[in-house]
């Protein structure tokens, strides 16, 4: 990892752990960064949709990592943000949910943490330059449990949540504006404690905002029993400047949550980002349930909720996002 400069230390508690955590002291910075004008000057920002979905389409291979075609196919990768964009959406997210180095290992790629991301970068700003568009970090879990569950201390959690941010953010630190990222974005977590990391290693190494989703896939529960309102009050505090749900079972249990999570953080700015409904297999390929025009009304239905972020996880299109954008339009 590269060098961070002068930092601090100071103790997080997860779970039954204390773990010494190194921070960084970044200068606050008066002006406000590009992702808050926009969501100043806008009353709901369009996200973008699913980008594993697209590149299995186009040809990766199951089981292959997709970060790994932005080292060996950038073109494709820029392809599915440049149709994204086309369809209408304000933000787009980095090909890096499994950009860290447990994630990557499983392909023996762990050597490569700061290129695959830092080069995700390049590739979603070279698209986003274009149509004005914001581009965010994407940071998924670890895919490994934390202790006492699981075998993950805290510490080596943070490191590697801090080594792919480190990769996400080279391009911001150093002002190149070809490869600087506007905001964070942490999604599908399940876990209170690693999604506290996450937003810790974020903060520590940036000071970019930081948006976090949740997926709440368990009776409007993370599979960790985590509800919808102790998650939005729990990543608030944590700093999040945005929080919400993403994936999930159905469009009707994500509206749920959203619900909920409004309730318990009535000023919160909220996201909403579900798969294109309930997956199905149709012979061999899976496909989702929900059509464009029933995730047009679904945006409908967010915005009157107050949602802020909306765009689609696994199985939507650019064809969904341009039929959600469509919706958006009407009402404005």
């Amino acid at each position: 990892m590269s060098d961070k400069g002068p930092r601090e230390t100071r103790q997080v508690s997860v779970g039954q752990e204390s773990t010494p955590v190194i921070e960084n002291q970044p200068v606050p910075n008066s002006r406000p960064c590009a992702f808050s004008r926009s969501l100043m000057q806008q009353q709901l920002l369009l996200l973008d949709g699913a980008m594993g979905t697209q590149l299995f389409d186009r040809g990766l291979p199951p089981g292959d990592p997709p970060e790994l075609l932005n080292l060996v196919d950038p073109d494709t990768v820029q392809t599915v943000h440049n149709e994204y964009l086309r369809a209408g959406s304000d933000i787009i997210l980095t090909n890096t949910f499994g950009g860290n180095r447990h994630r990557l290992a499983l392909h023996d790629l762990e050597d490569k943490v700061h290129e695959i991301n830092d080069t995700a970068v390049r590739i979603a700003k070279q698209a986003a330059l274009k149509f004005e568009a914001l581009v965010a970090g994407s940071i998924g879990p670890l895919g490994v449990l934390l202790a006492p569950l699981g075998p993950m201390p805290a510490e080596a959690a943070l490191d590697a949540f801090e080594e792919q941010v480190d990769g996400l953010t080279a391009g911001t630190r150093s002002r190149d504006a070809n490869s600087s990222i506007d905001l964070l974005w942490i999604e599908t977590m399940s876990c209170l404690d690693e999604a506290a990391i996450a937003i810790d290693a974020c903060r520590q190494l940036s000071e970019l905002p930081v948006a976090i989703t949740m997926s709440f896939d368990t009776n409007c529960h993370t599979m960790m029993g985590v509800s919808p309102a102790n998650a939005a009050k729990a990543l608030l505090d944590a700093g999040a400047s945005a929080v919400g749900v993403n994936c999930g079972n159905s469009l009707d249990d994500n509206e749920a949550v959203i619900a909920q999570m409004r309730e318990a953080a009535p000023e919160a700015a909220l996201i909403a980002k579900s798969n294109a409904g309930i997956p199905e297999w149709q012979g061999a390929k899976l496909s989702y349930s929900a059509t464009p025009a029933l995730m047009a009304d679904f945006t409908r239905r967010l915005r009157d909720l107050g949602v802020q972020l909306v765009g689609g996880c696994c199985g939507t299109t650019p064809e969904h996002i341009a039929a959600m954008r469509s919706a958006l339009r009407e009402a404005a």
